[in-house]
């Protein structure tokens, strides 16, 4: 059973003991913690905080201890229930809140939950803001608010509605046109938030829905990531119903994964490849992603005039640098788009929103869509260190062997060949590197980690 503490919030299985696991006590300690922060940011007035949770099994007893606390420390709660991940980040910036605590462990299975931490402008805390959460949960002189101070439950309505409303009236989003081809899609929600929120975003937009595991219970009928292994079903139905195409989300709905008409996988990567290429069709800009996510973003934002930028993987740091270089649009590889027309949060139904009009628009199959992008193909691995080996050190050398080619090192070494590139990453909690890889073909991808590790493993004598 694990507990991660990190700057971005805590991470853990549900039971067994405080300080190993996400239990109670835990909860307590770092939504205070959270509190404490949000009160020095804002020091005088009243507070107010909105709390939503995925449909996780968990999610519901989580949610009332951190209501609770968040209320003994003085502060109001809008509680949306049962809510996506930027259905939060939304709602933090419509209603005016300080902050957002969003339930949610992501693609984690279903004994894991989470508490993701939220700013003012509805975004994830940066480095600085998260360590100094992390040292206020480490005091023991906590103090209370006294009974006349305690928090009060301003709201509890959902935010689905006002979300999908706020979708459709993006400029770019054309439901009539959606509405005129008649589509009809597959989705799988995986029992999560995106059963509510995705086939009502489709049903507003004319699109028959078939739903495959759409019930919010949180009961997952398969390992939660939106990864090709784990979408066999909905491949098979996309294909059996004769639909134009999937869609798969995670639980917490912050990414976004597309099926092809014949059953084949659009490619997590080409999420964001695809959607930006139609935002950069019509609003001309810069794009943003991390370091690790395909070049062929790259290429379609050069191809329309664009300049494209690199960021640290997280959210936190893709938007950075989204603002530093004024994007229309950016996201990350796994399928999370980000639209700051609508917010600076990763977001799956503005994703399908703009899919969906860029396909009714184009008049192509899915599978056609694709293939008119450059294909690329990534191989993941990762190669397991002894704790006596300075990974820095071997990050190092491994830098300093490639120094001839293009290499970008803020955030471990990604090293960009003509066709390809490699990126190596350290663990922050084990002496791991992990190893990304992408080229024109799987074989090759996977021939350039390999040459890779084997570098690796000389610089470290293993």
């Amino acid at each position: 059973m694990t507990l991660i503490k990190s700057i971005s919030g805590i991470r853990g299985t549900i039971g067994g003991k405080p300080g190993e696991n996400l239990t109670p006590q835990d909860i307590v300690k770092f939504t205070t913690a959270y509190c404490q922060w949000l009160r020095a940011q804002n020091p005088a007035g009243r507070l107010k905080v909105v709390i939503g949770r995925d449909a996780r099994i968990s999610g519901q007893m989580v949610s009332d201890i951190v209501e609770g606390t968040v209320l003994g420390c003085g502060i109001d709660v809008i509680n949306l229930g049962l809510a996506t991940t930027p259905g939060v980040e939304m709602a933090v910036i419509s209603k005016g809140a300080h902050g957002g605590i969003i339930i949610t462990a992501s693609h984690n299975p279903r004994q894991w939950n989470a508490l993701k931490l939220l700013n003012g402008d509805g975004e994830f805390l940066d480095a600085e803001d998260g360590r100094r959460i992390l040292e206020l949960a480490g005091q023991t002189d906590t103090e209370y608010p006294d009974i006349d101070r305690v928090g009060r439950v301003l709201d509890r309505t959902p935010y689905d509605d006002e979300h999908v409303r706020a979708v459709l009236a993006l400029p770019l989003v054309d439901v009539e046109a959606v509405r005129a081809r008649g589509f009809k899609v597959v989705v799988d929600a995986v029992n999560s938030v995106g059963g509510i929120a995705i086939p009502k975003l489709l049903e507003a937009m004319g699109v028959e829905t078939v739903g495959i595991y759409t019930t919010p219970d949180g009961d997952f009928p398969h390992n939660p990531e939106p990864l090709p292994e784990n979408l066999r079903e909905l491949s098979e139905t996309v294909v059996r119903e004769g639909a134009d195409f999937g869609i798969a989300v995670d639980p917490d709905v912050d990414r976004l994964a597309l099926v092809c008409e014949d059953g084949t996988m659009f490619g997590e990567e080409y999420t964001l490849v695809a959607v930006a290429d139609y935002v950069l069709s019509k609003t001309p800009g810069n794009t943003v992603s991390n370091l690790s996510s395909t070049r062929a973003l790259r290429e379609v934002t050069r191809a329309r005039g664009g300049s494209y930028a690199a960021s640290a993987v997280g959210e936190v740091n893709v938007v950075g640098r989204m603002k530093e270089t004024d994007a229309v649009i950016g996201g990350e590889g796994n399928g999370g788009i980000i639209y700051p027309a609508l917010h600076y949060g990763r977001d799956a139904l503005v994703g399908v929103a703009l899919f969906l009009t860029q396909l009714a628009e184009r008049g192509l199959k899915v599978s056609e869509l694709r293939a008119t992008y450059p294909d690329y193909h990534i191989s993941k691995n990762k190669i397991e260190l002894t704790p006596s080996i300075d990974v820095d050190r071997v990050l190092a050398k491994v830098k300093e062997a490639y120094a001839g080619n293009e290499i970008n090192d803020i955030d471990g070494v990604k090293i960009d060949f003509p066709t390809e590139w490699v990126h190596l990453r350290k663990s922050n909690t084990e002496p791991i590197i992990r190893i990304y890889s992408e080229s024109r073909d799987a074989e090759s991808a996977d021939r350039l980690a390999g040459e890779v590790i084997a570098k690796i493993r000389e610089i470290a004598g293993i």
